[in-house]
């Protein structure tokens, strides 16, 4: 029981750690998005 407790753990961890980095690309992709100096015709 205990096994399946820490797979279950590190599963939510994982899966938590993966949104935290997606929240950060996306939101480098905006600030570089709104820092781009080159005009966009």
């Amino acid at each position: 029981m205990k096994k399946l407790l820490l797979v279950v753990l590190a599963a939510a961890g994982a899966a938590f750690a993966k949104k935290k980095l997606d929240e950060g690309k996306h939101e480098q992709a905006l600030w570089a998005e709104a820092t781009d100096s080159v005009g966009k015709a």
